[in-house]
């Protein structure tokens, strides 16, 4: 094979590969005494091996520069020796295009060389405030791999571009996308390392299997993988670099934002993924990133200037890295809420000693740094399976049930699995709506996993990560209980919206700092201003105060949560003159879901019964004042209403 291009050294001062149509620069960091070099490979599979010159290195830092025609036709690999690499900084990857590789029984890869002109049409990053956000999870070939999806590229980038008039339907504001870099989905015994900063195996992925092992495919990607590369499978044009952007920028014209989730294992160094989560902002326009794995280099992130419009979403924040976290021109640090997942599980089943906690993740609302709510997400049960299941069904994983969590802080409503029970599937139906509630009236950043939102089911499975089945992937459908499940989500999100109150930028104090006569939030019991927090206490009646919305004033809103197995009574607090409270909403019985639809309560200290296991809320309304001297009509509603 001969090659017709000017072959050119330098001294590099970072890793990668620079594409423009007509050159491409290798920066390849190779710590090893041995020769190393780029290998060309054209389309019949021949190659070219060109070696790095030593003498124009930087440190152990290569340099080479190809210039000519037909560059973007190549495919790439280092050699090192007799190994052979294929470049973690590969920005497109070739020989992992087919989803579960078909029968080969191993697939080598390459970088490629392929240019990619894209047409931005000047996009920017939306910046939506943390306080404003309301996320969405995403598994990208889950999603929409179902043939009730009603989409024509199912299982790809396309197909959920295609789901965008949904996603602004349900009120969301941005997807955060499980890891759709390049990696093998395909189950192995025995995985080389690919380890950007050393020699230590081959990278291509290759490895031997088992039969049965080679059937299972990982359809989550929380491993090791190519990071600067667009999954390959999951575009439909077979171009993932034209597909990815395409996706980020039809989801900015219609106000979405998009995040990725990454995962780095042990051997991944903290400056590879500082540059991998650079890479993938400043070339694809993401608006964030969901941080899972080993050694997150949480300062390193907080310092760099290019990440300072980036939500960064870790499990956790270090206490001592939080003064530098701190970014007082946009609050882009994501934390989880403390173990809210599992406490309000807990306390959603009618566990004791939890109440004080409950109002606590309700409240919290870090200056420093946002925090997210969710009760189910892509591992562990759905929201559907939290209510439905207490013990995990994982034994078509292969692993004798022994994968997954143990224990899930559930409780299946009185019969494990699917029912044609009407009393259990009208608990079941209220208890999702009560774990709905506490996601989006909590002041944090509610964090939804697809499929949840309709009551879709993973059959008792807490960890399919290897289900690429019906099993994994989100069923459509469209019945009774699944269409009040959404209608219930949708109906928070645009309340959640349109208030203020109930999403604020920093905490709630509980303290009247405006001198207005109450606080910015309150705690009521059967009688107000009186809560019972004691280690048996399951009903609370919080207050958030309109008056503290910042601009201007919003309307009050009492939301009672009762997770005993008893109705209770509670009482409203009393409303100044030309105010009177009406029910919005009650996951007990039939809502109203909209503003100015609600029942009336207009007494100045109304007792309100709360059903068993149920949320209610109630919102202010201005209201007619009777004319002095008139004598007023007797009311018919009954003193003590029924929520």
């Amino acid at each position: 094979m001969k090659i017709n291009w000017n072959i050119s050294y330098f001294k590099p001062d970072k890793q990668g590969v620079f594409l423009t149509e007509n050159s491409v620069k290798f920066a390849a960091y190779l710590h090893t005494d041995q020769e190393c070099g780029v290998i060309l490979y054209d389309q019949r599979g021949e190659t070219q091996r060109i070696p790095f010159l030593p003498e124009k290195r930087r440190g152990t830092l290569y340099g080479l520069k190809l210039e000519g025609e037909g560059l973007a036709s190549y495919r790439y690999n280092f050699y090192v020796g007799d190994q052979i690499l294929t470049d973690p900084y590969a920005c497109e990857i070739h020989g992992l295009e087919k989803w579960g590789g078909g029968k080969e029984k191993e697939r080598k890869t390459y970088g490629s060389l392929a240019f990619h002109e894209f047409d931005w049409q000047e996009d920017e990053p939306l910046m939506i405030p943390l306080e404003d956000s309301i996320l969405y999870g995403v598994n990208v070939r889950g999603f929409t791999m179902h043939k009730s999806s009603g989409v024509r590229n199912r299982g790809t980038f396309e197909g959920i571009i295609e789901k965008i008039p949904y996603l602004k339907e349900l009120g969301v504001t941005g997807i955060v996308l499980m890891p759709c870099y390049e990696y093998e989905e395909r189950m192995v015994l025995e995985r080389p390392v690919l380890d950007p900063y050393s020699v230590k195996a081959s990278g291509e992925m290759t490895a031997v299997q088992s039969n049965a092992e080679r059937k299972k495919v990982n359809c989550w990607g929380f491993q090791n993988g190519f990071y600067f590369a667009p999954k390959s499978a999951y575009s439909a044009k077979g171009a993932p670099v034209v597909s990815f952007k395409e996706l980020v920028r039809e989801f900015h014209k219609n106000g979405l934002e998009v995040l990725m989730h990454f995962y780095f294992p042990p051997e991944i160094r903290q400056l590879y993924m500082l540059d991998v989560i650079k890479y993938w902002v400043t070339e694809y326009h993401i608006d964030g990133v969901r941080l899972g794995g080993f050694h997150i280099p949480f300062r390193l992130l907080a310092e760099e200037p290019i990440l300072k419009n980036t939500k960064i979403w870790c499990t956790y924040l270090p206490e001592e890295d939080l003064p530098v976290i701190r970014n007082p021109l946009y609050r882009n640090f994501i934390s989880d809420n403390g173990n809210f997942r599992y406490d309000m599980r807990r306390f959603l089943k009618g566990d004791e000693g939890l109440l004080y906690q409950a109002i606590s993740y309700q409240r919290r609302n870090p200056r420093e740094y946002g925090v997210i709510n969710y009760l189910a997400d892509y591992d562990g049960f759905s929201l559907y399976d939290c209510v439905s299941y207490e013990r995990k069904h994982n034994e078509a994983n292969g692993e004798n049930n022994r994968d997954g969590n143990d224990i899930n802080a559930t409780w299946n409503c009185g019969v494990e699995g699917d029912t044609r029970r009407k009393s259990i599937q009208e608990l079941r139906l209220r208890q999702i709506k009560n774990a709905l509630s506490f996601v989006f009236l909590s002041q944090g950043i509610p964090f939804l996993f697809s499929g949840d939102e309709f009551a879709c089911s993973r059959g008792g499975n807490n960890n399919c990560y290897c289900q690429d089945n019906e099993t994994g992937w989100i069923n459509w459908k469209n019945n009774l209980f699944s269409r009040e499940v959404l209608e219930y989500a949708k109906f928070l999100t645009r309340l959640r919206r349109e208030h203020p109150i109930l999403h604020m930028k920093e905490e709630l104090r509980v303290m009247d700092y405006k001198g207005c006569g109450c606080p910015d939030i309150s705690y009521h019991g059967a009688e107000a201003w009186r809560p019972d927090l004691s280690h048996i206490g399951r009903l609370i009646g919080i207050v958030l105060s309109g008056q503290y919305a910042p601009d201007e004033e919003d309307t009050s809103f009492y939301i009672a949560y009762n997770m005993h197995w008893e109705s209770h009574k509670l009482a409203l607090p009393k409303l100044a003159k030309g105010e009177e409270w009406i029910k919005l909403s009650d996951t007990g019985c039939k809502a109203a879901y909209e503003e100015g639809e609600g029942e009336p309560f207009g007494e100045e200290h109304p007792i309100i019964t709360v059903s068993a296991r149920s949320v209610a809320v109630f919102m202010t309304k201005k209201c007619v004042l009777p004319v002095p001297g008139k004598k007023k009509k007797k009311s018919s509603e009954k003193k003590d209403g029924m929520v």
